[in-house]
């Protein structure tokens, strides 16, 4: 009986070439705490780099203002204008918390009103069509107009700073969450509808979770015009608050004062919209993940 003989290969051109991989497994290890500290290293470059930026400028506007000798009453430095803010500490502070305190009151009734019109004009095309034009032409109309009114309204005070700071800044929350509730495909409401969903339920289910990126998105953009509200009431008929000490440091020409007054203002926008950003982040992280990883930029 024959034996089966098993061909052995042998070496030649026909041989098949095996590649080896030559990289060690502590090489492979080695390469991704390398990719790791990188990504580190960009974040806290990232996280630094408005501050950065905010120095240079710091320092390019005192040179500037060094350099060419600009008067103190034109542009004064920013050197003079901390000299000032430490001077007129005690002041600045009340006046701060004044125009805090009126911009938070209104813009909280801007969040209550502004969710309230925005789920109705979201979810309703009749209420869209009917409310939607009237609120375009008020937002339109400009808010210093509207001082004049107010004060006759409400009189001199801490009321016209509140009412301007709420229509400065409900319109952005209520056009934001509505579109974010009317971009609910209709797709999902019909298969929503044949399982016996009612309206309020998709609204409350789908239509509110869809809005809210939008709803943050309008929060940034509210909290600083709500600033802008008060300061423009108080320059106009305020007796205290940020607006009131600018007007009468203008007036007798004491313009660190008034830069004194504007880098204040900057800061409680900041830090405001700071606190927006935190809220979002922990409420919904699943919306704005993609934005804390610096590999997701496009560009650089």
């Amino acid at each position: 009986m024959r034996s089966k003989a098993t061909a052995m290969p042998q070496p030649g051109a026909n041989a098949v070439r095996v590649p080896v991989d030559s990289s060690l497994p502590g090489e492979d290890l080695s390469r991704d705490q390398a990719m790791v500290a990188a990504a580190v290293r960009r974040r806290r470059f990232l996280r630094i780099l408005p501050w950065l930026v905010f120095v240079v400028l710091l320092v390019v506007w005192e040179g500037a203002a060094r350099l060419f000798a600009i008067p103190d009453f034109i542009l004064p430095a920013p050197t003079v204008v901390g000299m000032t803010i430490w001077k007129w500490w005690t002041p600045i502070l009340v006046n701060a918390q004044h125009t805090f305190i009126t911009t938070i009151v209104g813009f909280a009734l801007a969040n209550v009103l502004g969710l309230t019109l925005g789920i109705l004009i979201g979810s309703s095309t009749y209420v869209y069509h009917g409310l939607y034009p009237l609120l375009i032409a008020f937002n339109s109309i400009p808010k210093v107009a509207l001082v004049p009114i107010l004060v006759i309204w409400f009189g001199i005070g801490t009321p016209p700073a509140i009412v301007t700071s709420f229509l400065i800044s409900f319109f952005p929350i209520a056009v934001n969450v509505a579109a974010g509730i009317a971009t609910v495909e209709p797709e999902l409401r019909d298969v929503l509808r044949a399982l016996g969903a009612k309206p309020v339920k998709i609204v409350r289910k789908v239509g509110l979770p869809r809005s809210m990126p939008y709803y943050f998105a309008s929060l940034k953009i509210a909290i600083t015009s709500s600033f802008l509200g008060s300061i423009l009431a108080e320059t106009i008929a305020g007796q205290r608050g940020i607006g009131h000490l600018m007007i009468v440091a203008s007036s007798r020409f004491e313009v660190p004062l008034v830069f004194a007054g504007v880098v204040v203002t900057a800061i409680m926008s900041v830090a405001m919209y700071s606190v927006a950003t935190l809220v979002e982040t922990r409420t919904i992280s699943w919306a704005t993940r993609g934005q804390a990883d610096p590999n997701s930029a496009t560009g650089v």
